[in-house]
């Protein structure tokens, strides 16, 4: 049980963490692939387009 409370206080923190610094003017959360401004120039890109 205690495995259980201290993994999602560690959870929480983390979450917790990143808001605050999208609070405090950090920019926003993106994926790795940059999300739609990738327009399809990454390699794992399900968009990719083929130059």
């Amino acid at each position: 049980m205690q495995t259980v409370i201290v993994a999602t206080f560690l959870a929480l923190l983390a979450v917790f963490g990143l808001g605050l610094g999208v609070l405090l003017g950090r920019r926003p959360l993106e994926g790795s692939c940059g999300g739609i401004a990738c327009g399809g120039a990454c390699s794992a890109c399900p968009n990719r387009k083929e130059r």
